[in-house]
């Protein structure tokens, strides 16, 4: 059975698991663990399992929504599923393309998750493992371009930008158990039958088929891992029959350096008399660190020296850079 939503003003036992009102992909549900009635507004729920959240008079810990069904001797299979959502700035719409690799007893068929329809495509997505090596997974998507769908979607993509080659649209990830499936999954092609049990046919000879459904009482689209958000960086290949694309994690920026600034020891990176630097005063030196009258005459010499003079020797001094850094080796 589905977990419920969070509801406000409601009394909560121990033991009570209820989900997020609204869809946040955390893969997270929440289990009440100090009985009380939830305040009249829905709290900011935590993004890690074993986290807390007070909630009027309730507290909520944070839980995942699949370890339990994960640590039972058979558990259910896992289904990857995928969405590509285009950016109408730099792909000229915000289509969403949904599709599964049919590497799972689905293999065959659509599959039917939170309402949503995923087309089986021939596909060979890896390399989301995260290792200890201190650099994030750059997963690769190979996409089946036998009959130039692809093709034809990079040409469409690069005549909003020039050479984007999907750059920049986001692979969003999606795993689940098969047993919290739609139930729309679980059906079985039944002939059409007469009550004398004979087979109706069409005029041109064809059986009557339809799908029988069986109700799946575990569907539940909020019972599932954490979403993984990747943005294509770059298509590496492209041939008639596939096309690759090299995937990169939002915190991937190549060329970026943290912190922004340059770590330097002893010339202050504000901007004087800025917000950052702060000083507003009215004693005013030169470059030198010598008095004179004047704002106009008034030049920071950018040294640890120069705020001294200004703030005082003893004082807090909001000096733009690293003093320390010439310290270490």
């Amino acid at each position: 059975m589905a977990i419920a939503a969070w509801a406000a003003s409601t009394a909560f036992s121990v033991g009570n698991v209820r989900r997020s009102s609204t869809d946040e992909g955390t893969g997270l549900f929440f289990r009440c663990t100090t009985a009380g009635t939830s305040a009249s507004s829905e709290p900011e729920w935590p993004n890690s399992a074993g986290d807390t959240v007070a909630d009027g008079t309730c507290v909520w810990t944070a839980i995942s929504a699949t370890y339990g069904d994960l640590a039972i001797s058979n558990p259910s299979a896992i289904i990857e599923l995928f969405q590509l959502r285009l950016d109408s700035a730099l792909h000229g719409s915000n289509d969403i393309y949904y599709f599964h690799a049919g590497t799972n007893e689905f293999a065959e068929s659509n599959i039917v998750f939170d309402s949503k329809t995923y087309s089986r495509v021939p596909i060979k997505a890896d390399g989301f493992e995260y290792s200890n090596t201190g650099t994030l997974p750059r997963p690769t998507l190979t996409v089946s371009n036998l009959s130039s769908t692809i093709t034809a979607l990079l040409l469409l993509v690069n005549a909003t930008t020039a050479g984007n080659d999907l750059g920049g649209a986001e692979v969003r990830r999606i795993r689940t158990l098969a047993k919290y499936l739609d139930s729309e999954n679980f059906g079985e092609p039944k002939n059409a039958v007469t009550q004398g049990n004979d087979s109706l046919i069409t005029q041109g000879d064809d059986s009557l088929e339809f799908n029988v459904f069986v109700e799946n009482a575990t569907a539940d689209p909020n019972a599932r891992f954490p979403d993984e958000r990747w943005f294509i960086d770059r298509k590496s290949s492209e041939t008639r029959d596939s096309v690759t694309f090299e995937l990169a994690s939002k915190f991937d920026l190549a060329g970026q350096k943290i912190p922004r600034r340059q770590i330097i020891a002893n010339i202050c990176q504000w901007k004087y008399r800025s917000s950052e630097c702060s000083y507003t005063g009215t004693d005013y030196y030169d470059v030198n660190g010598n008095e004179v009258s004047t704002e106009a005459q008034d030049v920071c010499g950018k040294r640890v020296a120069s705020c001294k003079l200004r703030f005082g020797e003893n004082a807090e001094l909001p000096f733009g850079s690293f003093p320390g850094a010439g310290l270490t080796k």
